[in-house]
């Protein structure tokens, strides 16, 4: 039954990563047919990501009240109907009313399944986990792409996203009886640590504002470099769309490589070093994208190597949150750093739709090394004061 369990909990990871790289794989094709400004994927992008900050900041409560199963199952069935409503679309409108359900789906599940890993499992589980994310995220792009060249249209390829991803909801649903047969000790072992914790309490927890903006900054980054790829190698090197689609999932395939190899490494290292050489990496993948050689090849492998540097980072953070804030605070801390993760998500990419718009989209690179330093400066922050509490 254990081995049930943690293979339905692979695949429900593999399901959190298939929509997220949708939008940015198909927006050169559905900006035109559309009529939208360029600009407009960050306002679905923006919808989506305050959907998942509200539902995140009450996962904690959900979770309680009705378990981490359940809460997969429901909220695996609300993107799946997403993603099929996003097929039918017709309007700009029509996208942004169904990206609410999209966003609301995503944020609990995302922060019960990560607090239910990071306290039941060990980090090599963890990275491998998120590497089973990067397998939907990287997926979703291929089928796109493959769509768009073979004149089945973007909506065929949210329609095929959308069956796999109802597939995998099935799989949640028969396995619910797997995650009530944990044992009645295992079950208060993990309610027991935690503590429910009010919102202005948590915040003010030493190193919890500088995680918070460390995962600000990080899926700003992601979200930001997997939502632009395609129309900055589009528009930056003349890409084909199609083949810019598919050249887009690079940046995916690169965070599921990365996260395979980290979890055979990150319990040798430990998930500080892991987080700061994840970020050097980003930061010298961003260089890359900037270099304008070989009509758009080294940008490219700037964009698997960003993708590399993403790998260890988010598993990381979240698997270190109990050793650095405590187990018994840890659920409530994990639901603040999604919705900070998710205000990055909200901001960044449609801020840079407009910088991409209004002034240039070659400042891409730059903006996602930015961002990488901003990641930098706040988890070294953390590092140094969590080693002062540990020496008091």
């Amino acid at each position: 039954m254990y081995t049930f369990l943690i293979v339905t909990i692979y695949l429900a990871f593999v399901s959190l990563g298939l929509p997220d790289s949708l939008l940015g794989s198909a927006w050169p094709i559905m900006q035109l047919e559309l009529d939208a400004p360029l600009s407009a994927a960050g306002l679905v992008t923006m919808i989506i990501a305050a959907g998942t900050i509200l539902s995140s900041l009450s996962s904690d409560r959900l979770t309680r009240k009705i378990g981490a199963g359940p809460v997969t199952a429901l909220s695996v069935l609300i993107t799946t109907a997403a993603l099929f409503g996003f097929s039918r679309a017709n309007s700009m409108l029509a996208l942004c009313l169904i990206a609410v359900p999209y966003g609301l789906g995503a944020g609990a599940v995302d922060a019960a399944l990560n607090h239910f890993v990071a306290t039941q499992f060990s980090a090599k589980h963890m990275s491998w986990l998120h590497a089973f994310w990067g397998i939907g995220a990287a997926f979703s792009p291929y089928v796109m792409g493959y769509c768009l060249t073979s004149d089945l249209g973007w909506r065929s390829g949210y329609f095929i996203v959308g069956c796999v991803q109802l597939f995998l909801a099935i799989c949640v649903l028969v396995s619910l009886p797997a995650w009530k047969s944990k044992t009645a000790a295992e079950k208060s072992e993990a309610l027991g640590e935690s503590v429910p914790l009010p919102l202005a309490k948590a915040v003010r927890i030493r190193g919890v504002k500088q995680i918070m903006l460390t995962f600000f900054g990080y899926c700003a980054l992601e979200s930001t470099a997997g939502l632009w790829a395609s129309s900055y190698l589009v528009r930056r090197f003349g890409v084909d769309a199609e083949l810019a689609a598919n050249f887009g999932s690079l940046f995916f395939v690169g965070i599921t490589l990365g996260r395979f190899l980290s979890g055979c490494i990150t319990e040798r290292f430990g998930d500080r070093k892991m987080i700061r050489w994840g970020i050097l990496i980003q930061l010298t993948g961003a260089a890359l994208v900037a270099v304008p050689l070989f009509d758009g090849v080294v940008a490219m492998v700037g964009l698997v190597i960003v993708g590399l540097g993403c790998a260890p980072v988010y598993p990381s953070i979240i698997h270190s949150t109990p050793d650095n804030f405590g187990a018994k605070y840890s659920q409530t801390i994990i639901g603040i750093q999604m919705a900070s993760a998710y205000v990055g998500s909200t901001l960044m990419p449609p801020i840079f739709g407009l910088i991409a718009q209004h002034i240039h989209i070659g400042l891409y690179p730059l903006y996602l090394f930015a961002l990488a330093m901003l990641m930098l400066t706040m988890s070294e922050s953390l590092n140094r004061r969590v080693a002062k509490i540990s020496l008091e």
